[in-house]
């Protein structure tokens, strides 16, 4: 009772909604299990991790395969029309709605932009694994979009996180870009070797741009304050956490001068 009293004080109260409920439960439980999966090296096939370990086989080699680049637009796409159409589909629903559509557009429109012009891409990946990642993006927005909906004429929650979140989404957003600028510039064109990254906050840790990405939809689940919100958030927590281990151990298995300071996600913890 007393935890209950401290989460209203944070969130808005769950609705009444079996759907929500469900999602929230099944959104974390996957997005954790992922990151489990991948820190144990069995890793979503795309960029340096696809076919990275294994042998390949005559049936994986009959799979339909994209390039990164096709691949990752596949990815984002669905879920920055859902963003774009929620401002049509719920007009005029507040300052937190508008704010928390508002940062997934443009954490989507990001997204889109690096892979046309930011990214370089150097492997491809299945089309099931594009299509289920895809599937995966736009339900979770749609589903972040609907929650936020429900609270439409609910109470405020009595501690309001929305502007702190502002800040915390901006810092995480333009951290990200920046991290993923300083990746891009590590090859030249038509370069396929992997370097080890330099710049930043690349000394420290080998994924900062993990790093701030959880810190962005910190940021967000802080504008939206439902639980599914804080649920998604947590579970992407535990998903970049095993994908950044994940990470530091294929570096750590290409590079013999790989530095052991540098940590997978947190500075000078893991």
């Amino acid at each position: 009772m007393v935890l209950t009293e401290l989460l209203l004080r944070f969130f808005y109260s769950p609705p009444s909604s079996f759907f929500i409920s469900a999602m929230s439960i099944i959104n974390f439980a996957s997005l954790a299990n992922s990151g489990f999966m991948e820190s144990k090296g069995k890793n979503i096939q795309y960029a340096k991790f696809f076919n990275a370990g294994s042998v390949k086989t005559s049936s994986a080699d009959k799979k339909a395969k994209l390039s990164g680049r096709i691949g990752m637009l596949i990815f984002y796409s669905p879920a920055l029309l859902a963003s774009v159409a929620s401002f049509a589909l719920f007009p005029d629903e507040g300052l937190r709605f508008d704010l928390l559509r508002l940062a997934l557009t443009i954490h989507f429109s990001k997204r889109v932009f690096e892979v046309l012009l930011i990214h370089k891409f150097s492997g491809g990946m299945e089309v099931e694994a594009a299509i289920i990642i895809s599937f995966s993006y736009f339900a979770s927005t749609a589903t972040m979009i609907y929650a936020q909906h429900l609270t439409y004429g609910l109470p405020e929650p009595p501690i309001d996180l929305k502007y702190a979140g502002i800040l915390l989404f901006l810092l995480g957003i333009s951290g990200n870009f920046y991290h993923h600028y300083l990746l891009s510039k590590l090859r030249t064109e038509g370069d396929k070797r992997y370097k080890i990254p330099q710049g930043g906050l690349f000394s420290l840790v080998i994924c900062p741009h993990y790093l701030f990405e959880i810190f962005g939809f910190i940021g967000v689940s802080f504008i939206a304050q439902t639980l599914y919100a804080f649920s998604f958030t947590l579970g992407t927590l535990f998903l970049l956490m095993g994908r950044s281990f994940a990470t530091r151990k294929w570096y750590r298995s290409k590079f013999d001068n790989f530095p052991e300071n540098t940590k997978s996600l947190i500075p000078y913890v893991f």
